[in-house]
């Protein structure tokens, strides 16, 4: 498919992505798509402070702190410290992807927040640049990494972590607006974005730490591209649809045509959804699900013989591997603990998972869940993620529960003061801040466009 700009000829959808990266203005975004980053820019933060004890993010903050400044102008929240925009960007990134509250993209499949926002930041706060450049800079890359990850297609989010991929190219997009690349460099950013990209799935059957390291790879992947383009350092120019580049050798169905769909209309920023449970996002409609059934019939857990829950191909895929979690953050990856939960505790929240989800009893009703392919629910699937479920009680009924929309997606989403009730509990999670910290912190997020620079968001330590 080619495009005709100007005089300049037929170009391609990866310089047609470069050239709207590059040239977006704050004032070219809607209100509605401004006040809705501030909502996920709040959603961000709190994820990335309850972060903060989590072993892996602790190995890798030290890890990339060792290796930079003693000091600096970019903030590492948990840690209340500064350094240089690599060590803080990737330290972020880590920490806000460990919960597993961060935001999630339907049909992209992919969760912008923690490789776009880690890098805007630290540029923003390196340079000195006001709250409306930095809401820019990640617009930016939410529009260019969720159009990526769309781009790659179902085929390669079954073996490729999608997040640490198409992450890598968001976080090019937001680093390079923010530095105020051209449309040629930003074009080299994306190149050389493009062929570091990494991030594979293996890592859940040996509850392995690879994820955070995804996130934190790819934001400074992208920082790092963004940089070197901006001191003319050269990438692939045709990183996305080359004959060996992203799509020959990730994907099996890429859509080169989403790389440009509807670039300054369709402002895909808005149709990213809030994580309501503190788990994966695959097992999301199935707990909405069952949660209706309870209390549509006034069910208890011990009442529940069996769950037999009806999912697209990709559940199975990133799910399926989990049989016995051996970790918290592995039975978030377990739709039979996550359901388990909901119907014992009433919730799938960071405290559930963490006083319950080696339980005895968690465990007894985690192995009379059984997932399915549902042929309607797959179809669905990305841009719908319906959850679908029988449960067969003791007494032998068969209850169908259904959610077609759940909790948190963008037509069933957070209001701000839901969004802030969360922020106060995941802030308190790990200690990560204060509740009067928080407190500033959410009066802040929400004047962030009025802000004349981005400086540090909470007290240094």
């Amino acid at each position: 498919m080619n495009e005709t700009h100007g005089d300049t000829g037929a170009i391609g959808p990866g310089e047609s992505l470069a050239r709207f990266a590059a040239g977006l203005r704050y004032q070219d975004i809607p209100a509605p798509v401004l006040r809705r980053c501030e909502d996920l820019f709040l959603d961000w933060v709190a994820s990335a402070l309850a972060g903060k004890g989590g072993r892996p993010v602790e190995t890798l903050t030290a890890f990339h702190l060792s290796m930079g400044p003693p000091d600096g102008p970019c903030e590492v929240l948990i840690r209340r410290r500064g350094s240089s925009p690599l060590a803080a960007a990737m330290c972020n990134a880590a920490a806000s992807h460990y919960v597993e509250q961060d935001d999630l993209h339907n049909a992209s499949v992919f969760h912008p927040a923690t490789v776009v926002f880690p890098p805007a930041l630290a540029v923003a706060q390196a340079l000195g640049l006001s709250g409306r450049e930095f809401l820019a800079a990640c617009v930016a890359g939410y529009e260019v990494g969720i159009r990526v990850g769309q781009f790659l297609g179902r085929s390669h989010y079954r073996t490729f972590h999608t997040t640490g991929t198409a992450g890598s190219l968001a976080a090019a997009a937001a680093t390079g607006r923010a530095l105020g690349l051209d449309a040629t460099r930003m074009q080299h950013a994306f190149g050389s974005a493009g062929t570091q990209a990494a991030g594979l799935w293996e890592f859940l059957r040996d509850a392995a730490d690879s994820k955070q390291l995804h996130t934190a790879h790819a934001a400074g992947t992208g920082l790092t591209a963004a940089y070197l383009a901006r001191d003319d350092f050269t990438g692939a120019r045709h990183i996305f649809d080359g004959p060996q580049g992203m799509a020959a050798g990730m994907s099996k169905d890429a859509q080169p045509e989403m790389l440009r769909d509807g670039l300054g209309t369709r402002w895909a920023l808005t149709e990213t959804s809030f994580k309501h449970h503190a788990s994966c996002r695959h097992t999301h409609p199935a707990a909405d699900a069952l949660l209706s059934v309870l209390r549509e019939h006034g069910l208890r857990a011990l009442d529940i013989r069996h769950v037999l829950v009806g999912v697209h191909q990709a559940a199975l895929d990133v799910l399926g591997p989990v049989i016995n979690p051996q970790t918290v953050h592995q039975g978030k990856f377990s739709m039979g603990t996550v359901l388990a939960l909901v119907a014992l505790h009433g919730s799938a929240g960071l405290a559930d998972f963490d006083a319950h989800y080696r339980s005895e009893a968690v465990v007894a009703l985690r192995d009379k869940v059984e997932m399915r392919l549902d042929a309607e629910v797959d179809a669905a699937y990305p841009a719908r993620w319906i959850g679908k479920l029988w449960v067969t009680t003791h007494d032998g009924r068969v209850l169908l529960g259904r959610v077609d929309e759940p909790k948190g997606d963008p037509g069933n989403t957070l209001s701000r003061d839901e969004l802030e009730r969360k922020a106060m509990q995941l802030g308190r999670y790990g200690d990560g801040a204060s509740e009067d910290e928080m407190r500033g912190l959410i009066e802040r997020v929400w004047c962030v466009a009025e802000a004349p620079n981005m400086t540090a968001l909470l007290p240094c330590a």
